[in-house]
């Protein structure tokens, strides 16, 4: 069982999740990054170019909380660029120092809702961190509003060199590769809504529904009817 709430961290989601015996856990490419609880452990999700699937490592069965950070906030409370982590799932002592990791884990483990207790760090943290790059709300705004990446960097006064760079560290991989996966989030809110894939192509930017099938396809690696369970 999956529920989500807005964070008091702005931008940001808090979740939870118990997935029953038969879900994959099957996470799509969204442009986030997260802070993860599980069973005493505190990690961080990087940036997905493609759909994750837990691994045999991973129980399926355990509780999970996590604060999903909006697109490029979560380098500047992490400390990390965000290209380091692109497609990997670490222990967040891997980051930060141990013996404080060990701190705050005992205190998420002695929390009544880690879900909670998880938010309170990512917004005491998020207090004494430094800003995030103040360009990332319009190079998302800008990308998520379908301008593509030319009429982006000359938009914000940065080369297309520049925005790349920004991107990587923001983002965790450069505009293209986010303007895709923002493009992804929104067809698929649509074709969730009932919008006929058709339609949905032509009103998110593809070319033709072939074009969305094939992108559905590369990020989330199972075709769009089967993503939506119909």
């Amino acid at each position: 069982m999956y529920a989500e709430r807005a964070s008091r961290l702005t931008g940001a989601v808090v979740w939870t999740t118990i997935p029953s015996g038969s879900d994959t856990g099957l996470v799509l490419p969204d442009g986030c990054m997260d802070l993860l609880w599980s069973e005493g452990r505190l990690m961080v999700a990087g940036p997905d170019t493609r759909a994750y699937v837990p691994g045999q490592a991973e129980d399926l069965s355990a509780r999970w909380a996590g604060v999903r950070f909006a697109p490029g906030t979560a380098p500047a409370f992490l400390g990390v660029p965000a290209h380091e982590l692109r497609d990997r799932r670490v222990d967040l002592a891997d980051l930060w120092p141990a013996a404080r990791v060990r701190r705050l884990a005992a205190r998420m483990n002695a929390a009544a809702d880690p879900a909670l207790g998880l938010e309170e760090l990512a917004l005491e943290r998020a207090a004494r961190s430094e800003p995030p790059d103040p360009m990332v709300p319009g190079i998302v705004a800008a990308l998520n509003g379908g301008r593509p990446v030319a009429e982006t960097a000359d938009e914000l006064g940065l080369s297309a060199r520049q925005l790349h760079r920004r991107s990587l560290t923001a983002f965790g991989y450069g505009p293209k590769t986010l303007a895709r996966v923002l493009r992804l989030q929104r067809a698929l809110a649509l074709a969730r809504g009932g919008v006929p894939f058709a339609d949905t192509a032509a009103r998110t930017g593809y070319a033709d529904q072939a074009h969305l099938a094939r992108e559905v396809r590369e990020l989330a690696g199972r075709p769009l009817g089967r993503l939506l369970g119909r």
